[in-house]
């Protein structure tokens, strides 16, 4: 994907809950941060929110919602209106196929491309980051898949302290692209460069902008 001049974060898991300090620098500035459950359409998504909303009042963020759970939500004018307004996106969820499914070649996608392009955050977590960066780990076995193509030439294995020994052992046989394994509370953060929060396990060279 071409040059950015925003701040792009990654998170590793636990949304709202375990990156408070990182959260707090990389949205510092924005008046409200637009939060996309869209990953967890199947799972209830307004626990996500709810805990969106305390996190917002922790750390004096306003935030906004917008519940697009659908594909045809996403390919709608008005959702990607309403993002384009916004200078910060907070992408979560558990669900990365879906995630795809629904915002791939929409103009909600587009939308979360130009709020990154024109100088903005966008973050993610857990299995939402994986899926942003391209190729993507597949839930259903830990090969690789196409993600959304974010970030190119780098893979994420997310949530890393749940993943069994054999698991995660394949899916770095399997990986012909960097790969970073990201535990929770953990993150990459790319803004010029790359920046490490935590103990980030690298396989590999991260990709330039």
């Amino acid at each position: 994907m071409s040059a950015t001049s925003g701040t792009l974060v990654l998170q590793g898991g636990g949304p709202f809950t375990a990156n408070d300090d990182l959260d707090r620098r990389v949205f510092a500035g924005h008046q409200r941060v637009v939060v996309l459950p869209t990953a967890d359409a199947f799972e209830q998504p307004e626990r996500l929110v709810a805990a969106a909303m305390s996190w917002g009042e922790r750390l004096g963020i306003t935030v906004e919602a917008l519940m697009v759970l659908r594909r045809g939500e996403a390919l709608e004018s008005g959702p990607a209106g309403a993002l384009r307004s916004a200078t910060a996106v907070y992408l979560v969820g558990d669900q990365p196929l879906h995630l795809r499914s629904v915002l791939k070649d929409t103009p909600l996608w587009d939308a979360i491309v130009d709020v990154l392009r024109n100088g903005g955050v966008v973050a993610a977590c857990g299995a939402s980051a994986a899926a942003l960066c391209d190729p993507m780990v597949d839930p259903r076995g830990g090969a690789f898949t196409l993600g959304l193509g974010l970030v190119d030439g780098l893979a994420l294995m997310t949530e890393a302290e749940g993943w069994s020994p054999e698991r995660r052992h394949r899916t770095l046989e399997l990986a012909d692209t960097p790969v970073a394994v990201l535990a929770t509370g953990t993150a990459l953060v790319r803004t010029t460069g790359w920046e490490q929060v935590g103990e980030v396990e690298l396989h590999g060279e991260l990709p330039g902008r």
